[in-house]
């Protein structure tokens, strides 16, 4: 053998130095056999913001997953890296930085900054490298990409200008949610919205001219931020409520500025809410700005950039927002405007990024028409090149934002990302939109701002493969891809706009399927955050326990769609099943001849056992192939799990010591070569998941290739189908674990014999039983073994009924015959539940008309032979009654 292998499992020695080489051979890039099928992966380039967190982890160990079966499967498989400049969230990083040292951006100008920021790019973007090396994913670096490389902004640009000159990119005043920290504008979903403490303001607004309503010279108008009353331009009411329809079109007096504004009706207000009264602010709200529009109302912007207060806002000029409420209030108050305060908890918008509360503010910005994309993208899901989600519940998740979308804007007030190719003529105040700048430079200023992040990151499935050169061999070769994975929390950021984009651009999908998966959480089931300190670092995981125990962790409990939680319990049973594996390979390696081969021999020359491990591995190669292409790997490496572990440990390897240690030499050496053939095929099948410590142990081993990587992945066989071989061996692993069961029960330790006699009338199991004594006196050490349907059952035995038999250990005085039925009237129990159960599923007549016939029919013989268990045990019962 190659190596000698440790007696316990030991990462540190296993992982390191392993990665390197795979790199180095290159057996990550593509299959040089262009007749074979491609499959594409684009990674989720993950945001040069900092370090890979366990959601990261998660999410590229399921790609690596799927690249490393398709690749073992003789695809030309392409895992493409790359990872984001992320605009606002990178910017925010630096500037805090440098505030650190008591810089900010303004002091260094745009172009040094700039240089900071791809400083920063360049540290992070290491780390993140080391990560992925750590993590074992098996990616093509050769074709790495970042979204801010001159190939990706061509895309952009290009992309930019098709929209604006097809009308889709438009220019345009208007209300957007601006992030007063990081000065600038955010999209819809880059704002997260929190409960906050604050209050209802109860002013009085009075009549210009002296009305009363209601006995009162004022009217009340509840806010909940004074500080932007300045630019009150309105009273609004609903045109259709009774209770003011005589005084719309009356002059309110503005308090503290002394301004008149008119009550007008609009269809906006809610009777129903409040007073039914509001006030109009169309450069600080939203609706505001609608009503506005309608009743063509001054916009009076009171805040900067920074949002403290403008000259708008008069003697408040100068004053933060929130210092500013204090003082409008404490005005108020002074003044006698103020008619109550109501505390209240309401939900706050705040940037995603930043933290701090969103403004809703007046701006000119860039956005997209979204209508016509989101019409094309929604028609899309009806053809054959539609997107499948997996689960398919989330495509009613993009299904309700593309119905509902509001325009995109794209414009922020940034130095980092891929700035505007938009250029205003300093003479004429002309605009020119163009993939270059315009020839005489000189004259024209391009717009300082830069693009949001998702609109290049949006292009990624097809900019990263060469477009817009739409001949680019990657492009034509694995374009569209197969296979998307991200989390649930970004269908509408970015999932979303890859669809519409690239329908738009491409004329086709993206990808074909995109997996989505939930979030890691703790133990107690909350969401990771610095706040709560509960986060987890995937490197320190994997210092720990090593890589693959991570992977087999993240997988193991991984459900489309579906949130896990992280549990250092689950990592040491991670830890131990991969132990299990490493003690047993070592166990068969040591135990293999110096010409064992994994081939298997004639099956002429099969005996039970051998014939039912290769068919329950067969039956593993089909389960485990179908669960991946679900995408249901939980479900994968459960089957694994119990392959593995029961099927190959706890019986198998077991049995195979009777020819190991025995005297025939062509069993001994038929049994070293299906136990190298059934490890060879497990160490396959196992590789997408555990890929450092299968490629060691395989190694270890007789085998035809350099690494595990571009083995070629088990498939099934029908040549080694062998339902007799399980059916007969089920019944012999029963029959073990009752004898087991009863040792246990009695204390019977398994060095002590005893007399074994088993009563059956199926002359298979006869036949099968006598065939394989040698495993019985293995496993069950009987001093006398008798097997027939001649057996008769003495008065003191213990009594176990199995698949077409009954098992007696006869235990003389260890026996008390009321224990006895007693523990069998318990079995009766469990038995008649069963039947009942069976039953009732077969009496079902939707099972049996829409179960596939294969199931039916399974559930048929469950209930056969639960019912001649059952009878057996009753007549056992009944003949003890009568002795005892």
């Amino acid at each position: 053998m190659a190596k000698e292998m440790s007696t316990k499992y030991d990462p540190s020695q296993v992982e390191p130095g392993r990665y390197q080489k795979w790199v180095e051979a290159g057996l990550f890039k593509p299959n040089a056999d262009k007749a074979a099928h491609p499959y594409s992966v684009v990674i989720p380039p993950p945001n040069v913001t900092g370090k890979l967190h366990l959601g990261h982890a998660w999410d590229t160990t399921l790609q690596d997953l799927i690249i490393r079966q398709k690749r073992m499967q003789g695809f030309d498989t392409l895992w493409l890296p790359g990872m984001d400049h992320a605009g606002i969230a990178t910017q925010a990083k630096v500037e805090a930085r440098l505030a650190e040292d008591g810089i900010s951006r303004y002091d260094l100008g745009r172009e040094k900054f700039v240089d900071k920021v791809w400083e920063w790019k360049g540290e992070y973007a290491d780390i993140i490298h080391n990560q992925w090396a750590k993590l074992g994913l098996s990616l093509d670096y050769d074709r790495e990409r970042f979204t801010l490389d001159e190939g990706l902004s061509k895309a952009v640009r290009k992309v930019f200008v098709s929209l604006y000159k097809k009308g889709l990119i438009y220019r345009g005043e208007y209300i957007i949610n601006w992030d007063p920290k990081a000065r600038t504008a955010l999209s819809d979903i880059e704002v997260i919205h929190k409960d906050d403490k604050g209050a209802f303001y109860h002013v009085k607004y009075p009549f210009a001219d002296g009305t009363t309503f209601n006995g009162k010279d004022y009217i009340e108008i509840a806010t909940t931020r004074p500080e932007t009353m300045m630019g009150d331009v309105a009273v609004a009411v609903h045109p259709d409520d009774e209770r003011y329809k005589d005084i719309v079109g009356k002059t309110l007096v503005l308090p503290l500025q002394g301004r008149h504004i008119p009550i007008i009706a609009d269809q906006y207000v809610d009777p129903e809410f409040g007073t039914g009264m509001v006030k109009i602010t169309p450069a600080h709200d939203p609706n505001d700005f609608e009503v506005g529009n309608r009743h063509n109302l001054e916009r009076i912007n009171t805040m900067n950039e920074d949002a403290t207060m403008n000259a708008n806002a008069g003697k408040y000029e100068g004053l933060d927002r929130f210092e500013a409420r204090k003082a409008i209030v404490k005005d108020l108050e002074d003044q006698g405007y103020m008619l109550r305060i109501e505390p209240i908890v309401h939900s706050v918008g705040h940037s995603e990024r930043t933290g701090v509360q969103v403004e809703a503010r007046l701006s000119t910005q860039w956005f997209v028409k979204m209508k016509p994309l989101a019409e094309a993208a929604l028609a899309n899901q009806k053809t054959d090149d539609r997107v499948d989600f997996v689960p398919g519940r989330f495509e009613n998740t993009f299904t309700q934002w593309m119905e509902n979308v509001h325009d995109w804007v794209i414009s922020r007030q940034l130095w980092w990302g891929h700035q505007i190719p938009a250029w205003y003529n300093k003479q004429t105040g002309e605009t020119y939109v163009g993939e270059e700048a315009p020839s005489d430079i000189e004259n024209w200023e391009q717009d300082t701002d830069v693009l949001d992040t998702w609109f290049s990151s949006a292009l990624w499935p097809f900019s990263t493969m060469g477009w817009p050169d739409e001949k680019a061999p990657d492009f034509e070769r694995y374009f569209p891809t197969n296979t998307l994975v991200t989390g649930y929390d970004i269908i509408f950021f970015w999932v979303s706009r890859m669809i519409f984009q690239s329908l738009e651009f491409t004329g086709r999908r993206p990808f074909k399927h995109v997996l989505i998966h939930g979030l890691i959480r703790d133990e107690q089931g909350r969401k990771m955050s610095k706040s709560l300190g509960n986060g987890i670092d995937p490197m320190d995981v994997i210092d720990k326990y090593g890589t693959d125990a991570l992977r087999w962790f993240l997988t193991n409990g991984s459900t489309p769609g579906q949130d896990i939680r992280f549990s250092y319990t689950k990592m040491d049973s991670a830890w131990n099943f991969i132990n299990k594996i490493w003690n047993a390979s070592r166990f068969v390696i040591m135990n293999l001849a110096d010409d064992t081969k994994p081939v298997l021999p004639s099956k002429s020359e099969w005996q039970l056992a051998d014939k039912w491990i290769l068919n329950r591995l067969n039956q593993t190669v089909a389960e485990v192939t179908r669960l991946f292409d679900n995408f249901e790997f939980g479900e994968a490496d459960r089957a694994l799990y119990n392959f593995i572990w029961n099927d190959l440990c706890d019986w198998y390897i077991e049995m195979a010591k009777e020819n190991l240690y025995g005297d025939n030499a062509k069993l001994k050496a038929n049994t070293q070569n299906i136990l190298c053939y059934v490890l060879d095929q497990t160490l396959r099948l196992m590789h997408p998941i555990m890929p450092f410590v299968t490629e060691e142990i395989w190694l270890s081993m007789p085998h035809d290739g350099q690494s595990l990587v571009t083995a070629a992945y088990p498939v099934f066989k029908e040549e080694l189908v062998d339902e007799d071989a399980d059916r007969q061996m089920s019944v012999l692993i029963e029959l073990i674990k009752a004898v087991r069961n009863t040792r246990a029960e009695v204390n019977a330790p398994m060095s002590s014999a005893i007399d074994l006699l088993i009563k059956t009338k199926d002359e298979e199991v006869k036949a099968m039983l006598e065939a394989n004594k040698g495993y019985l006196d293995r496993f069950c050490h009987p001093k006398e073994l008798q097997i027939g349907a001649d057996v008769t059952a003495p008065k003191l035995a213990m009594t176990s009924v199995i698949t077409g038999a009954e098992v007696y250990i006869p235990l003389g005085d260890l026996i008390d015959l009321k224990e006895e039925i007693a523990r069998l009237q318990k079995e009766e129990t469990k038995l008649v539940a069963e039947v009942t159960r069976a039953q009732k599923k077969l009496g079902n007549e939707r099972f049996v008309a829409n179960a596939p016939a294969e199931v039916v029919n399974a559930e048929k013989e469950k209930l056969a032979d639960y019912q001649a268990k059952l009878d057996a045990t009753k007549d056992r019962i009944a003949t003890l009654a009568k002795e005892a």
